[in-house]
């Protein structure tokens, strides 16, 4: 049996940029994590999550209320096209597989569609998981471009528009700064990934809307039609919210929190005039005006459903946290993890 835990990740910075040809830090946590196990069997066999894609329900009502709720697709499908993927990746690049079946299955308990990326958790445990079946190396599949493979999952096999920010800390783990320059990505067939020692981070919290049912795709499909057409306002935004990964970059070297805190707000703020509140949703302008009013910045480590934060004190984070669950959010502080996958 071979098992690959994936763990949740967080946009501390730049984010949307990583889509959009720009920057981004980010870091991978264990709190929340996605897992796939791979084990030997006469033939493949893909087995649905009992909970999270269900075929059996009590009623009508049960059937509507699920679907408003999760959407029509579980995480079966991301497994059917991670395997997909992965045979026409290992064909394309000369990768011989033996013809061998196996049963395949995911866990997973990050919150849905809240942006914190659990369905590249999903894709990339899967991706890990039959690399290690097959006998495939880090030789074989570069791990520079596993996230390239990752991402190629969603874009070219399930249509879903997202960026590689995700698959790259989900890949190499901890804290990494990444830049996506075009140029850069054409000339190398990859991003510059600069990892940060986990020291160098602040106390971080996460707080999230369990009722969201808005997908990455609905937020950022958009942008993406105005960007791909030239639109001078999003590309400017766009580059200076790439700038302020940079600017992180450089408070983290220096342990300087204050001004870390300062660029977190300025993210969402500059997030928040591009996209427009509409687009932002209430909930989460109300989660965002929350952790201000308590002196946390606050900022989407996604595409939206969630915020993520540093704080100073224990005081301050339990009030906020007691003002958050009592407007009906969840909240968590979170631990940064090194490791980007762990196996059983």
């Amino acid at each position: 049996m071979i098992r690959k835990f994936v763990g949740s990740r967080l946009g501390l910075l730049g984010n949307p940029s990583d889509g959009f040809g720009g920057k981004t830090l980010a870091v991978m946590i264990n709190d929340f994590w996605a897992s796939v196990t791979v084990r030997e069997n006469p033939v493949v066999c893909i087995i649905p999550h009992p909970q999270l894609d269900p075929f059996n329900f009590a009623s009508l009502g049960q059937m509507a209320r699920t679907a408003t709720r999760d959407g029509y697709y579980g995480g079966s499908r991301l497994l059917y096209a991670a395997c997909k993927r992965f045979h026409d990746y290992c064909a394309d690049h000369g990768i011989t597989l033996a013809e061998q079946g196996f049963t395949i299955e995911y866990d997973t308990n990050i919150p849905r569609q809240v942006g914190l990326a659990g369905s590249s958790a999903i894709l990339t445990a899967a991706i890990h998981a039959l690399m290690d079946f097959y006998g495939v190396t880090d030789e074989d599949i570069p791990k520079h471009a596993q996230p390239h493979l990752v991402l190629s999952v969603e874009i070219e096999e399930l249509e879903i528009q997202a960026g590689l920010q995700d698959r790259v800390v989900q890949v190499y783990g901890g804290a990494v700064y990444m830049d996506f320059n075009a140029d850069y990505i054409a000339e190398h067939g990859h991003g510059i990934y600069r990892p940060l020692p986990l020291e160098l981070l602040p106390p971080l919290y996460i707080a999230w809307d369990p009722r969201t049912t808005k997908t990455s795709g609905t937020m950022h499909n958009p942008m993406r039609y105005r960007y791909e057409r030239g639109d001078p306002e999003v590309i400017s935004g766009m580059t200076d919210i790439a700038a302020l990964a940079d600017a992180g970059y450089e408070a983290l070297k220096q342990r300087d929190f204050q001004r870390l805190s300062e660029l977190m707000d300025q993210n969402f703020d500059l997030r928040r005039r591009l996209y427009g509140e509409e687009a932002i949703g209430a909930q989460n302008l109300e989660m965002i005006e929350i952790a201000r009013r308590h002196g946390l910045p606050a900022k989407f480590p996604g595409s939206g459903g969630a915020i993520v934060g540093i704080y100073h004190d224990e005081e301050q984070v339990e009030a906020a946290r007691k003002a958050l669950h009592q407007a009906g959010y969840q909240f968590a502080l979170v631990t940064p993890t090194p490791s980007a996958q762990l196996s059983e």
